[in-house]
């Protein structure tokens, strides 16, 4: 096999270990707060800690890559991953349960950056759309994650058991895909660090645009169903789920699409289907609409952010050691803050407004994407 090609898969390999490890903490949750002897208000404030470590070491990842290279980089953040994800499992102080939840969020943000810059060198050499099918990679992870999770606490397996079976898992991927990771960072100069501007600033807007309706599906999709559709508690995770399938198969499919369709046709497309989603859930009036809205936004918003990422590769502005971590942050912000800033709208006027304020930005998502250049 080629070295491009080997490079490709060790790319894929670091995206699903992306996504596996994050989506195997959720199942911890309950054992993570029982351990430690927190209410739920105490809950939310230590999990701030874990996208406080992301956010914290997002631009400074970018630092490493340029210096050390990727897989530097990837081997030097799966080390804490993985010895934080069992701590969790077995932290018995909220204090030791926000430290690890930092040090854990602080090399998946690690990870993140890398990984999405290894993707921009290795798809501009192959000279094809690759992007996409990178990502949904971090989709196929995310739904593995907890499957092997729950098989094992299933199983009977304690927390503990099961985490230290799930980081072997991820060790030996990372060791798998480690030697042909890229020993650089960069193919072109620039400074280290550097603020966001012009296309950079840009593509980082709609960015964060496009993971606030990610994240508006994990926070408020059940609420919707069950608050405002009146569905049953027990069946309101089809939402998300309906969601999350939607835009796995999006992803996977997606650069045979953009190679056909090319990569402003699917930021537009994209734009449009994903508001259109959102507005069918809130003005058709009955559960079913909904799920079919959640279905379209699963399909518009998973392409988006890949050929945005694809974009920042291709601009000039900024390297992408700098570019890449810009506009991670901005879009890892519209995941954390995106979701309150919906809670305050809802809390004024109704959440059903709420979903119409993400109907009218992701229609100026779809708007914007001529602009850009992938």
């Amino acid at each position: 096999m080629k070295a491009c090609g080997r490079q490709q898969i060790s790319t894929r390999i670091v995206f699903f270990v992306a996504g596996f490890g994050l989506a195997a903490w959720a199942p911890l949750v309950p054992f993570a707060k029982a351990h430690a002897g927190i209410d739920e208000g105490g809950l939310g404030l230590v999990l701030l800690c874990l996208g406080a470590g992301s956010i914290i070491t997002l631009p400074m990842a970018g630092a490493l890559v340029a210096r050390f290279g990727c897989r530097q980089v990837v081997i030097g953040s799966a080390v804490p991953l993985c010895l934080t994800l069992p701590l969790l499992a077995i932290a018995s102080t909220p204090v030791a349960l926000a430290g690890g939840l930092f040090v854990f969020g602080a090399a998946l943000g690690s990870i993140d950056v890398t990984m999405n810059i290894q993707a921009i060198i290795v798809e501009r050499r192959s000279g094809r759309s690759m992007m996409s099918g990178f990502h949904g990679l971090f989709s196929v992870g995310s739904i593995a994650g907890p499957a092997c999770m729950a098989v094992l606490l299933g199983a009977g397996a304690s927390p503990l058991a099961a985490t230290l079976c799930v980081t072997a898992g991820i060790t030996a991927a990372v060791a798998v895909a480690a030697p042909n990771l890229l020993p650089y960072g960069s193919e072109s100069g620039g400074p280290v660090f550097a603020l966001p501007r012009g296309v950079v600033l840009f593509i980082g807007a709609l960015c964060f645009i496009a993971f606030l309706a990610e994240g508006a599906m994990v926070d408020w999709s059940a609420v919707f169903l069950t608050s405002v559709r009146g569905m049953d508690l027990a069946y309101a995770g089809l939402g998300y789920a309906t969601f999350a399938l939607t835009m796995t198969m999006g992803r996977l499919t997606g650069d045979r699409i953009r190679q056909r369709l090319g990569g402003r046709e699917i930021v537009i497309f994209g734009g449009l289907c994903a508001a259109v989603g959102f507005a069918i859930a809130t003005l058709v009036p009955v559960w079913q609409a909904v799920l079919l809205g959640y279905a379209f936004v699963g399909v518009g918003c998973a392409n988006i952010v890949p050929v945005l990422y694809t974009s920042a590769g291709r601009q000039t502005v900024l390297p992408e050691h700098v570019a890449v971590p810009a506009i991670t942050t901005l879009g890892y912000a519209g995941i954390l803050v995106g979701p309150a800033a919906i809670g305050f709208v809802a809390h004024a006027a109704s959440l059903s407004v709420a979903f119409l304020c993400l109907t009218v930005l992701l229609a100026g998502v779809a708007a914007s994407g001529h602009l850009l250049r992938v």
